[in-house]
């Protein structure tokens, strides 16, 4: 796998579980009572982006190790997968 490829297959893992990480320890508006006219109900109170960018970070590195170790150390990829069950 070169370089680019990795980074191009990290960006998604990125984003993939930024989208997973967004809504862990969110507080809404009416879990706090402090409805803002105007907002909706279900909007969070606190949002610290930097907070979530470095979890997502976090975790986007230990999935994307999971993924490299799986694919270029171990060798398993989708021409492998009719292999896994013997006789078919």
């Amino acid at each position: 796998m070169g370089w680019i490829t990795a980074l191009a297959i990290y960006f998604v893992i990125w984003w993939t579980v930024l989208f997973a990480i967004l809504p862990i320890g969110m507080r809404s508006q009416v879990d706090d009572d402090d409805v803002i006219l105007g907002t909706a109900h279900s909007a969070p109170t606190t949002f610290s982006f930097p907070r979530k960018a470095f979890w997502t970070t976090c975790v986007s590195l230990l999935v994307f190790a999971g993924f490299y170790l799986v694919t270029e150390v171990w060798g398993i990829g989708p021409d492998s997968l009719p292999h896994i069950i013997p006789g078919t």
